[in-house]
């Protein structure tokens, strides 16, 4: 008897009114059957749901379930995806499973249940193409299964310790933050790049991705033991990144730093914590899985909004002194005057900055980890904190030139490069040993 995938509640949007679609018929506790357009409104310290049945009030929480568990669909409208990137934009989205309505400060979130499977079917046709090669896809469905179960089980561990979580360190001198998935307290996950991206059955799933789920279906990475916390990101940039360098202060063996190559590189110093060799290194081209113009391969793994992104192994951002000011006081709250230095003060294994320190006329500060520099000193996110500052004056103005290596924080799985080796042949197993060094895979349902 084939054991049931477990049911998980991923947080979908947040907003002041919800207004979505019930595309076939759903029930309310109450018994109330309903079907069509709502719309869902706070109302004292419940909610008001009207549609075309009429009002009905529901207590915050209440979860609208369809008739039909194998045909019921639901619409949201005027979801934001891509939260704080260069292509944030609204669309209407359909999922599969039932809708929860929940009051949090003040707002309104839809949250979506459903089985873990089905939302992995979604999750692979929304962080990639569903068109990615086979063995791309199953490695992908392992460490996102991987991913959402570590996490779940994280979330309960930190909910039964009695000390609150922390995930910054504050004085004068530094600012450090990191960010993680620690922050859902009402659900297990979120369906924008903070977590996975998933957006329901609106990204068309093919036959590929659900051979691939079903050829998984239950596997997972472990390591000593315990489910692992499996990471990707878009493009590592050559070299991946050790996991505490980038969040938390947690060790984890199957999540070090490495070549994402399958040859040895004599041209280059790989002790990419010191700044010349991080400087030759962000400046030139190596050879690695992920630096790949392919476009056949690349369009495996970017859907239609990430291939608005052409630049990703390596590239430039340039400011000037003013408009670097201005970014760097309105991303980070804190006024730094006007700004004369960038200056690296701790690099990871892969070349990421995980410290810089910010030198203005009116105060000097370190700041970091990796995510927090990433979003100082962009208007959404820095491709990545793997970058070296090079100043020049031009027409009596200093510019501040920015040379990047990689998309996304380098840790764990390189998608890009992981679809370079199942475009090379490797299968899946192979991918994910090269990725998860140390983890084995383990069949848990």
């Amino acid at each position: 008897m084939m054991v049931q995938s477990p049911y998980i509640q991923i947080g979908i949007q947040f907003e002041k009114a919800i207004e979505f679609s019930l595309n076939e018929e759903y029930t309310l506790p109450s018994g109330s059957i309903l079907n069509g357009r709502c719309i869902v409104q706070m109302k004292g310290n419940g909610l008001l749901l009207k549609n075309g049945s009429g009002e009905h009030s529901i207590n915050s929480g209440t979860e609208l379930k369809p008739l039909n568990k194998a045909e019921g669909t639901f619409t949201l409208h005027g979801v934001t995806i891509g939260i704080n990137f260069h292509w944030e934009r609204k669309e209407d989205q359909t999922f599969k499973g039932s809708l929860k309505l929940l009051i949090e400060d003040k707002k309104i979130s839809a949250i979506n249940i459903l089985p873990l499977e089905d939302y992995l079917l979604s999750v692979i046709s929304s962080e990639m193409s569903a068109t990615s090669s086979l063995e791309l896809l199953k490695a992908h469905a392992v460490i996102s299964r991987s991913w959402l179960l570590a996490q779940i089980q994280k979330n309960k561990e930190i909910e039964e310790k009695s000390e609150s979580y922390v995930s910054m360190q504050q004085d004068e001198h530094e600012h450090i933050k990191w960010y993680d998935r620690e922050d859902h307290a009402n659900f297990d996950v979120c369906a924008d790049d903070h977590c996975q991206r998933y957006q329901g059955i609106t990204r068309s799933s093919t036959k590929h991705v659900e051979q691939a789920i079903g050829a998984t279906r239950g596997e997972v990475l472990v390591y000593d033991g315990d489910i692992c916390d499996a990471r990707f990101s878009k493009c590592c940039g050559g070299k991946v990144e050790v996991f505490e360098k980038v969040w938390e202060p947690v060790n984890h063996p199957y999540l070090q730093s490495f070549l994402d190559s399958d040859t040895e590189l004599s041209d280059y110093s790989l002790d990419l914590v010191k700044e010349d060799a991080a400087q030759f290194w962000i400046t030139g081209q190596p050879d690695a899985f992920c630096n790949t113009s392919d476009k056949s391969v690349l369009s495996q793994v970017l859907n239609d909004y990430d291939q608005e992104t052409n630049d990703f192994y390596r590239w430039k951002q340039t400011y000037s002194q003013d408009e670097l000011s201005q970014l760097v006081r309105e991303r980070s709250g804190i006024d730094f005057g006007l700004i004369s230095d960038l200056v690296p003060v701790e690099r990871g294994d892969s070349g990421r900055l995980i410290k810089l320190k910010v030198i203005g006329d009116k105060r000097a500060m370190v700041i970091g980890k990796e995510l927090e520099i990433r979003k100082t000193l962009s208007t959404s996110h820095l491709y990545s904190s793997a970058f070296v500052i090079e100043k020049e004056e031009k027409d009596g103005q200093l510019y501040f030139n920015l040379l990047g290596a990689g998309w996304g924080h380098g840790v764990g799985l390189c998608q890009i490069g992981a679809a370079v080796m199942g475009a090379k042949g490797y299968d899946y197993k192979a991918i994910l040993n090269h990725y998860f060094r140390g983890a084995t895979l383990n069949k848990r349902y």
